[in-house]
C-alpha cells in the first residue's frame, strides 16, 4: 500500500489528512472518511463512524502506524468504499508523507562518501565512516512534503539537494541486531536531505554536527511504500532532475553498511518509535556536491525513486532573510597562532 498525508480546507482551517495513493488509477483515497463509510454501512450512526474513523487515522502518520498490524488490516478495510472517498491526484496538496518523532540521517553509500570527501574535502575518506554507520539527528518542524516550496536561506550561495531513502519505522525497538531490523520498518519513502554546502563547511569544525545547513528543510515524499510491496531495497534506481534536465542517474548499491546494519546501530542504547524516519544518506551521485552543480532560486527538484514516485520541490524565488544574526567574538588565542 502506498500512503500519505494531503491537507484539506475546512470551516476549522487546514486540516490533515491519511490516504492511500492509487497513482495507478490517479486518485487518492481519504482513509478516515472510507472507513466511517464502511462502518455506516455495518450499522454505525454518522458521528460514532466518524470519531472512530478519525482516531483511527488521525492527522498524524506516525501515531496511526503505532496502532501496529491492526492499522494497515483497517485500511485495507476501508478500501471498501474507495470509490466514495477519493480525489483526483492532481486536486489535492500535499504534505510532508509522515511527520516523525524523530530525524536520523546516516551515511552509507560508498559512492556517495568517495565522491563528497574529494570534492568536499579535497582528500580521501576519513577512517570513521568506516568503523561504523554515523547519522546526525534533525529537526522535525521543518519537514516539507510534494510540491511545497523550500526556502533559500541567505547565508548560502550552495544550496545542494540530496538523494536518500527514508525508512520508516513500524514499531518500537532498542538494542536490535541486523537480523531483527527490518521487521521494525514499515516502509520506504524519498527523503531530500537539502543542504547549504558552504554554511555546512562553517559549522563542520564545530564539532556539534549539522545546525542551519540542514534544519532549514527536510523534504518527504510523495508518499510511503509498504514493505510487503518492496521486493528488495538493493537495485531500486533512481534519477535526479533540475527544471527537467537530468542531472543524475543513480542506483542503490555499494553499501559500506546495510539498511538493517544502520538501523540496528540506531537502536544501540537508544529507542525507535513508530514514525521514526532514518535516512539512508545520499545514494551515489543524489547530490549536486558529487557533480559540482547546485540550485538556484525558482529552480524545480525532482527526485525520483523506482518503487516510490517522485519528490518535486521549487525552490523560493527570493532568499529568505532572518531578522537577526550573530556578529563573530574575537579570536582568543590569535597571538598563539602567529
Amino acid at each position: 500500500m502506498k500512503l500519505g498525508r494531503i491537507a484539506v480546507s475546512t470551516l476549522d482551517g487546514e486540516q490533515l489528512r491519511i490516504v492511500a495513493v492509487e497513482p495507478e488509477n490517479d486518485r487518492v483515497i481519504d482513509l478516515a472518511r472510507a472507513y466511517a463509510l464502511v462502518l455506516q454501512r455495518r450499522g454505525a450512526t454518522a458521528e460514532r463512524a466518524r470519531e472512530l474513523a478519525l482516531s483511527i487515522f488521525p492527522a498524524s502518520l506516525s501515531n496511526a502506524i503505532a496502532i501496529g498490524d491492526a492499522f494497515l488490516d483497517i485500511a485495507h478495510d476501508a478500501l471498501a468504499a474507495a470509490d466514495d472517498a477519493s480525489t483526483a491526484i492532481a486536486d489535492v496538496q500535499w504534505r510532508a508523507a509522515i511527520d516523525p518523532p524523530v530525524i536520523r540521517d546516516g551515511l552509507t553509500f560508498g559512492t556517495h562518501i568517495e565522491n563528497y570527501f574529494k570534492n568536499v574535502a579535497k582528500t580521501k575518506p576519513v577512517r570513521a565512516v568506516y568503523e561504523r554507520p554515523g547519522y546526525f539527528k534533525g529537526t522535525t518542524s521543518t519537514v516539507v512534503g510534494h510540491d511545497q516550496v523550500i526556502p533559500y536561506p541567505n547565508i548560502s550561495e550552495k544550496l545542494d539537494y540530496e538523494l536518500e531513502i527514508g525508512y520508516i519505522m513500524g514499531k518500537p525497538g532498542r538494542n536490535l541486531t541486523p537480523d531483527e531490523a527490518m521487521d521494525h520498518i514499515f516502509g520506504i519513502t524519498i527523503f531530500n536531505d537539502w543542504s547549504l554546502r558552504d554554511a555546512q563547511a562553517l559549522e563542520g569544525p564545530i564539532g556539534m554536527g549539522a545546525q542551519h545547513s540542514k534544519d532549514f528543510a527536510y523534504g518527504i515524499g510523495p508518499w510511503i511504500t509498504t514493505m510487503d510491496e518492496i521486493d528488495s531495497i538493493e537495485g531500486l534506481k533512481g534519477q535526479v532532475r533540475v527544471n527537467g534536465e537530468v542531472r543524475s542517474d543513480t542506483c542503490v548499491e555499494n553499501f559500506v553498511y546495510t539498511p538493517e546494519e544502520l538501523v540496528a546501530y540506531i537502536s544501540i542504547f537508544n529507542g525507535l518509535q513508530p514514525g521514526d524516519l532514518v535516512g539512508s544518506g545520499t545514494m551515489g551521485y543524489g547530490g549536486g556536491v558529487e557533480i559540482g552543480r547546485f540550485v538556484e532560486p525558482g529552480d524545480v527538484v525532482e527526485l525520483e525513486l523506482e518503487g516510490i514516485g517522485t519528490l518535486r520541490n521549487q525552490i523560493a524565488a527570493t532568499k529568505e532573510v532572518p531578522p537577526w544574526w550573530p556578529e563573530p567574538r574575537p579570536y582568543p588565542f590569535e597571538d598563539e597562532e602567529n
